[in-house]
C-alpha cells in the first residue's frame, strides 16, 4: 500500500481543481448516455448504468495506480452481462449484482496474491490491436444514432451492412446536428481544449435542439431511450443461490475486466509515462466491482472512451475520476430531466471523435515494422474485434501471445566449443568449418543457452543425438552455465542420453550446473546415474570446464590414436 500512499501524496501536490473538474465534467457528459445505453444492452434497467458509473468510479480511482482510467460500465462487459441475465429471467437485477460481487472478490484476491503477472501475457501489440478495434467498433456503433437510423446488432460487418442498408431512411435533421457537433468540437478544441470543447458541443447542441423544438424535428433524445430517474444507489446483497450458475461467467468477467482495465491503463501510461502497479490495478478494479454489486450496479471495468476523454481533457491526477463519480451522483439526485433533453446525434458525434482519437496511426506503423510476432498479435486481435465479441477478441490476442511465447521458449541455442590458436574456447555452429579452430575428434563440447524446460526437450534431445551420431566421439561434454530452468523432462533427456552413451562404452558429462539444477537432478534420480560426470559451477574462471576436459581426456582408451593430442583449453572466461 506504500505505492498508493505515495501516489496520493503526488496527486495532492500537483492537482489543479479547475483542470480536474473540467475533465470530470466532460467525462460525466459522455458517461450519462453511455451508462444508460450500456445498461439497456445488458438487459437491465437504465438507472443501473448510472449506478455503475458513480460509486465504482470513485472507489476505483481512489485505490488503483492509474491516475487517468475512469471505471464504469463498458460495451464488452455489458454484452457479457446481457448473455448472463438472459438465462436468469426470473431476476436479472439479482443476477447482475451477484455477478459483480463475485468478480470483485476474485479480482481483490488476485491482487492480494500478486497475480498481476497473468496480464503480462497481454503484449503491447495486443493492447494496440484491442484499442484500435474497439475504437472502430465504438465509432461504427454510433453511426445509427448519428444518422437517425435504427441500429442493427452483430459483428462489425453486420452493423455496417445494416447501417448502409438503412441509409435511404437517414434522418437529415439528426445527421445535420451530428455533423455540426463534430465540426464545433474540432474547431473549439483549438481555443477551449478538448474538455471545454466537449462540454460546449454537447450542451450547446442540447440548447439548440431545445430552442428549435426537438419534437418538431423528431431528433432522438436521451430520454427517448429511457427516462433518467432520480435517487441514489441502494444497498443490495448478492443472491447466493445463483453462485453455482454464475461461476463460469464470473471467471470470464474477471479476465475481461482485468484485461480491459489493464489494457486501457497501459495504453494511456505509454503516452503519459506513468509507472503502473498491477497489484493496485487488480485491487482497485475488484473493489469497484464489489461496490457496484453492493450498490445496485453491475460489473464494471476501465472505460476506453471515457478514460481517453479524461486524458484529452487535461486530467493530471486520480481526482478527476473521483469527481466524475461524484458528479454522476449529482445527476442521480436531480438532473435527470436535463439529461433526458440531450440529443443523441450530438452525443454520437462526440463519441465518434473520441473513438477516432483512439486509432494511433503512428504507433500502428511502428508496430507493423517490428517483428512478425508483433504483427501477428496486432492483426489477430484487431480482426478478432471485428468478427468476435470483444472478450473473445482479447482471448484471441492473448492466445496468439501465449503460442508465440511457448514457441520462442522452446528455442535453446546450441553451440560447439572449439579451441582456437590462442588456446581459448570459442563458440561456433556445431557443423561449421572454421580455419584455425581445433577439436578432438573423440570429445565433443556443447554449449547450451536458454530455458531447459519441457518445451525445449525435443531440441535438446536432437542436439545430443546429433553429437552422439559421430562414432568417433567417445565423450560429450555439455556446458550448462548459461542455461536455466532445468526440469524433470529435460533431466530425463540427459538420463536417456547417458544410458545410450554407457551402452556403447562412452561418457556424458554435464558442466557448470547451478545448485538448483543439481537439486533437480538429485530429486529425479539422474544425478545418481551420472555419478562423477556432474561438475557444478565453481568460483574462478572456467575451473569446472578445465576439470571436466582433463577427466574426459583421461577417460579415453590408452590405445586411442588421438587421445594424447586432444587439445585442452587453458581458457580464462569471466562466465566460468
Amino acid at each position: 500500500m506504500h505505492e498508493l500512499v505515495t501516489a496520493w501524496q503526488r496527486d495532492w501536490r500537483i492537482a489543479q481543481l479547475r483542470e480536474e473538474l473540467g475533465a470530470a465534467l466532460a467525462v460525466t457528459v459522455v458517461g450519462v448516455p453511455q451508462g444508460v445505453a450500456y445498461a439497456v444492452v445488458a438487459g437491465l434497467p437504465p438507472i443501473m448504468g448510472l449506478f455503475a458509473g458513480a460509486l465504482p468510479a470513485i472507489v476505483a480511482s481512489a485505490f488503483r495506480s492509474s491516475r487517468h482510467v475512469v471505471t464504469g460500465p463498458t460495451n464488452a462487459l455489458s454484452l457479457l452481462v446481457g448473455t448472463t441475465v438472459a438465462v436468469q429471467a426470473n431476476d436479472p437485477v439479482a443476477a447482475a449484482t451477484t455477478l459483480a460481487v463475485m468478480i470483485g472478490l476474485i479480482q481483490v484476491a488476485a491482487g492480494g496474491l500478486r497475480l498481476g503477472s497473468i496480464v503480462d501475457y497481454v503484449s503491447a501489440a495486443v493492447v494496440t490491436g484491442y484499442v484500435t478495434g474497439a475504437g472502430i467498433l465504438i465509432a461504427v456503433g454510433q453511426l445509427p444514432a448519428l444518422t437517425g437510423i435504427p441500429r442493427v446488432s452483430g459483428d462489425l460487418i453486420t452493423q455496417l451492412w445494416g447501417w448502409v442498408s438503412g441509409l435511404s431512411g437517414t434522418h437529415l435533421p439528426s445527421l445535420a446536428l451530428g455533423l455540426l457537433t463534430v465540426a464545433a468540437l474540432l474547431l473549439a478544441r483549438q481555443r477551449l481544449g478538448k474538455s471545454g470543447a466537449a462540454i460546449l458541443a454537447v450542451v450547446g447542441s442540447g440548447v439548440l435542439v431545445w430552442a428549435l423544438g426537438a419534437r418538431a424535428s423528431d431528433i432522438a433524445l436521451v430520454g427517448d431511450l429511457a427516462a433518467t430517474e432520480s435517487g441514489l444507489p441502494s444497498l443490495t446483497w448478492p443472491d447466493f443461490s445463483l453462485v453455482d450458475d454464475l461461476w463460469p461467467v464470473a471467471f470470464a468477467g474477471v479476465l475481461l475486466s482485468l484485461v480491459e482495465s489493464t489494457s486501457v491503463a497501459r495504453s494511456i501510461a505509454s503516452k503519459t509515462g506513468q509507472r503502473l502497479s498491477l497489484q493496485l490495478e487488480f485491487i482497485g478494479t475488484g473493489l469497484a466491482n464489489l461496490v457496484a454489486g453492493l450498490g445496485s450496479g453491475y460489473p464494471v471495468s476501465g472505460s476506453l472512451a471515457r478514460s481517453t476523454l479524461n486524458v484529452q481533457s487535461g486530467a493530471r491526477t486520480r481526482f478527476s475520476g473521483m469527481l466524475s463519480g461524484a458528479l454522476m451522483l449529482v445527476v442521480l439526485l436531480g438532473l435527470g430531466p436535463l439529461v433526458d433533453r440531450l440529443p443523441m446525434p450530438a452525443l454520437a458525434g462526440l463519441i465518434v471523435v473520441i473513438a477516432a482519437d483512439l486509432v494511433d496511426f503512428s504507433r500502428i506503423r511502428r508496430l507493423l515494422r517490428a517483428t512478425f510476432a508483433d504483427r501477428l498479435a496486432f492483426l489477430g486481435t484487431l480482426l478478432g474485434t471485428f468478427a468476435l465479441p470483444l472478450d473473445q477478441a482479447i482471448a484471441v490476442g492473448v492466445g496468439i501471445n501465449l503460442v508465440l511465447f511457448l514457441r520462442q521458449s522452446q528455442w535453446i541455442v546450441v553451440r560447439e566449443l572449439r579451441v582456437n590458436e590462442d588456446g581459448l574456447l570459442q563458440e561456433v555452429e556445431p557443423d561449421a568449418v572454421v580455419p584455425g579452430l581445433r577439436r578432438c575428434p573423440a570429445i565433443r563440447i556443447l554449449h547450451l543457452e536458454g530455458p531447459l524446460f519441457f518445451g525445449a526437450a525435443g531440441a535438446l534431445d536432437d542436439a545430443l543425438t546429433e553429437a552422439m551420431a559421430d562414432p568417433a566421439v567417445r565423450v560429450v561434454v555439455v556446458r550448462l552455465k548459461r542455461a536455466s530452468g532445468l526440469d524433470f523432462t529435460t533431466a530425463e533427456v540427459f538420463a536417456q542420453a547417458h544410458r545410450r552413451m554407457v551402452a556403447s562404452d562412452r561418457r556424458l558429462m554435464l558442466v557448470g550446473l547451478r545448485p538448483k539444477m543439481i537439486e533437480t537432478l538429485a530429486r529425479s534420480g539422474v544425478a545418481e546415474a551420472l555419478g562423477d560426470a556432474v561438475y557444478p559451477t565453481q568460483p574462478g574462471w572456467f575451473v569446472a570446464m578445465r576439470e571436466a576436459l582433463a577427466a574426459a581426456v583421461a577417460s579415453l582408451p590408452p590405445h586411442h590414436p588421438e587421445g594424447i593430442e586432444c587439445p585442452v583449453a587453458t581458457v580464462t572466461d569471466p562466465d566460468g
